[in-house]
């Protein structure tokens, strides 16, 4: 049977309808669908795409299933070494990871791994009835700092050998990043709840409001009887461009506009925590985040998004697919301009004027591609003279985020960067014996699947520490 050059295409809802709705934009592969993509696979000796998964799943092997149509035996083959299958399938940049390294994608497309994963997620979790089982306790405490995908994976991996495991949370509901920045219409909540009941069911304790360096420190954590603590507290600090305006009402970083929307439910009609809703909107950034508000705030209401990133298309950070989702959404790409002053209305005369202080407009000036910079890319240079005006009312900063300093602050001898991220060596040990870290917490805002491997290595790390204690 002659292969076919392509990947199957996910089914997606239709552009114009779920840009006014907050459900999954990707419908997922039908059973036919998984099966004849799965038999795309070429079933590599070398297995090159586990190389490219930072959680080194037995890709093969679970695609090897699929074309037996055993999904559940696919499930098992992923689920011993990821914890977050479900959630992984739909938001881990296979791209540039394990279907980079798809032999066939040498000269044909490479095998829809991502897709396939997310088949089988979804096909357990609608099927399977038999909840995961607690091991026998080996007698060991851990202590996790943060539900993210980091820490849920570390906690994940030391459950199943035994270690009873406490995650603690600063928000009042588990999942980090992925119930509080990434949108419903690319990963429902329902699903990250699903895999959080999972880590339960293997008897991993999770303490929501729990501010680690407020309501305790990690040294408590230890007087506590805790014997390891991981560190995967996140990149939760947003930051700003400081230009004029950028105190004005409606000037949002995109940390606050997606938890506002995503955990505090203010797309509701009476919401608890508002959020400014219609007109225009100008979202500063190009990275997955500033798809991820640009989105949001089209389906919150907003006439027209605009996208402003100070470079090219071909140096735009997001993942291609997020990016063909704005742009078939609607969202307007203002490419190769950047901000330089946030307008505002004024009134003098009446300082009770409601719209004192509100957002009227962005003042751009275009840019050029000059010299590569750090980073590899291209340096964008302003051109002189070339200032414009959009009319906007609210603005979005969506240019990356650093670790909140509040576990520096309260950990002594806990070894930082300039960044403010915490330093580890190989093995994820910070400069604190027994203390170690992962995710974004250490490298700063990165992907959903890096910090799952992070978490993955301190997990090994600990059991190795302590099995030696």
């Amino acid at each position: 049977m002659a292969l076919n050059p392509k990947k199957h295409e996910m089914p997606a809802q239709d552009p114009q309808v779920r840009a006014h709705n907050f459900d999954e934009v990707a419908l997922g592969y039908t059973e036919e669908m998984a099966v004849s993509e799965a038999q795309r696979c070429l079933n590599c000796k070398n297995k090159p795409c586990v190389a490219g998964c930072p959680v080194n799943v037995n890709i093969p092997d679970f695609i090897m299933k699929i074309k037996e149509k055993d999904y559940e035996g696919a499930y098992q083959i992923i689920n011993k070494t990821s914890t977050l299958p479900a959630v992984c399938g739909r938001v881990c940049p296979q791209e540039t990871q394990c279907e980079a390294k798809c032999t066939m994608g040498i000269k044909f497309e490479p095998v829809g791994i991502g897709r396939l994963e997310r088949y089988v997620a979804d096909w357990h979790n609608e099927n399977a009835t038999e909840k995961a089982v607690a091991p026998e306790s080996n007698g060991h405490k851990v202590a996790v700092v943060g539900s993210g995908p980091s820490g849920l994976t570390c906690a994940g991996d030391l459950a199943k050998k035994g270690y009873k495991v406490s995650v603690f949370e600063a928000l009042h509901t588990a999942g980090g990043v992925l119930v509080y920045g990434i949108p419903e219409f690319r990963l429902p909540k329902a699903i990250v709840a699903r895999e959080v009941e999972g880590l339960k069911d293997l008897g991993v304790d999770v303490e929501t409001n729990v501010i680690i360096g407020k309501t305790l420190t990690v040294d408590e954590l230890f007087d506590m009887g805790y014997e390891a603590v991981f560190i995967g507290s996140g990149a939760g600090l947003p930051s700003f461009m400081n230009i004029p305006g950028e105190s004005l009402k409606g000037v949002y970083s995109a940390n606050e506009y997606l938890t506002r929307s995503n955990l505090m439910k203010a797309f509701r009609d009476d919401p608890k925590t508002p959020i400014m809703k219609g007109g225009n909107v100008a979202v500063v950034g190009g990275g997955n985040v500033a798809m991820d508000a640009a989105r949001t705030a089209l389906r919150l209401g907003a006439d027209h998004v605009y996208i402003v990133y100070r470079r090219s298309m071909e140096e735009l950070p997001a993942r291609a697919e997020e990016v063909e989702h704005a742009k078939e959404e609607g969202i307007d790409f203002r490419l190769l301009n950047n901000p330089v002053e946030i307008l505002g209305y004024n009134n003098p005369d009446d300082p009770r004027d409601p719209k004192n202080g509100f957002v009227t407009g962005i003042r751009c000036i275009r840019m050029e591609l000059g010299e590569p910079d750090a980073s590899g890319r291209r340096r964008p240079v302003p051109i002189e003279g070339s200032e414009f005006e959009l009319d906007v009312d609210a603005v979005i900063m969506a240019i990356g985020t650093s670790p909140n300093p509040l576990i520096k602050n309260t950990t002594a001898g806990l070894e930082v960067n300039r960044r403010g991220g915490i330093v580890v060596n190989e093995d994820g040990l910070t400069s604190r014996e027994a203390v170690y870290a992962g995710g974004d917490a250490v490298t700063g805002a990165a992907t959903v699947i890096s910090a799952m491997g992070a978490g993955k290595l301190a997990a090994a790390s600990i059991d190795k520490y302590l099995s030696s204690k």
